[in-house]
């Protein structure tokens, strides 16, 4: 056995934590977990035996739950105006942001013990848990277009230029001499799939995905039935037929792969702008509707 092969072997029997367990090892991760665990706790147990909007520990979770969403506007401030360029990195603010709201639903729910109440109460936290869930969506999107979760934007450029590298390869593919036509054509329409409008580009990754599942199957058929008629008038063909073989699948997987990144980051990106005008005006309504209800809740 390899050396390499004999250290994953140790490496597994070691007990260390593979990928998968250590990326739930994360701070976001343990929040998340966390969150998850109360909110089983609250849908399940009665909290309004020890927890009262009113008074005490409830109205304490009101009071900072409140303060949290109302901070949310904070990162948008530090984004859009540069004179608050003191208060850190945008990219510090942004995870900020996620925490605010995520902790910051949980507390109001927790302080209105997971219960409808007043039509002023019932707005307030009908519109929290509209925002929560428009951040939860535009995290999704986010997470598409961006390496990583807190890493730069990437640019469509970036990956048309790995898609055009892969054009430079077809020299090594000149046995099958209609198959860079054939994937310039897959790639065109894989590129134009998917509804015209905005609103329905979610649907348009799920087209490139089986565009690009039916492109590469009838590449491939297409390689297959070319070698063997090639092989059956050269013997060097013939022998390196496996070889060659491997190389167009390879080159065949590459540009589609690419192709459908491009086009998945195309709908994506159309999907956030949309996404981030639609939230901007909810946090409004949030907040309005939030000091409508702390102003009728003293009033009255």
């Amino acid at each position: 056995m390899s050396a390499p092969a004999l250290q994953v072997r140790a490496n597994g029997m070691s007990g260390k934590p593979d990928a998968r367990r250590a990326r739930w090892l994360t701070p976001a991760g343990m929040v998340f977990l966390l969150v998850i665990g109360l909110l089983y706790v609250g849908l399940n147990f009665p909290t309004e035996r020890y927890i009262t909007p009113q008074r005490g520990l409830g109205y304490a979770l009101g009071i900072v739950g409140g303060s949290m969403m109302l901070l949310l506007l904070t990162y948008s401030a530090r984004k859009h105006f540069r004179v608050l360029s003191f208060l850190g990195p945008t990219v510090h603010w942004f995870r900020f942001h996620m925490l605010l709201g995520t902790v910051g639903p949980l507390c109001i729910l927790y302080h209105s013990n997971f219960h409808l109440g007043a039509t002023n109460s019932n707005v307030a936290l009908i519109s929290m848990l509209t925002v929560a869930g428009s951040g939860v969506v535009g995290r999704y999107i986010y997470s598409r277009i961006h390496h990583g979760l807190y890493g730069s934007k990437a640019s469509l450029g970036e990956l048309r230029a790995g898609s055009d590298n892969l054009h430079s390869l077809s020299g090594q593919i000149a046995f099958v001499p209609e198959l860079v036509a054939k994937l310039d054509a897959a790639e065109r329409r894989m590129l134009a799939a998917g509804p015209r409008l905005p609103v329905l580009g979610l649907a348009k990754p799920a087209v490139v995905a089986f565009l690009a599942f039916f492109s590469r199957w009838q590449l491939r058929r297409y390689v297959s039935r070319a070698l063997r008629a090639a092989a059956r008038k050269s013997a060097t063909i013939a022998e390196q037929r496996i070889r060659l073989r491997r190389t167009a699948y390879s080159y065949i997987n590459r540009r589609i792969a690419a192709t459908r990144r491009l086009a998945d980051f195309q709908a994506f990106e159309r999907l956030f702008s949309i996404w981030h005008a639609l939230h901007i005006p909810l946090i409004f309504m949030l907040f309005i509707a939030g000091v409508v209800h702390v102003v009728v809740v003293h009033l009255y």
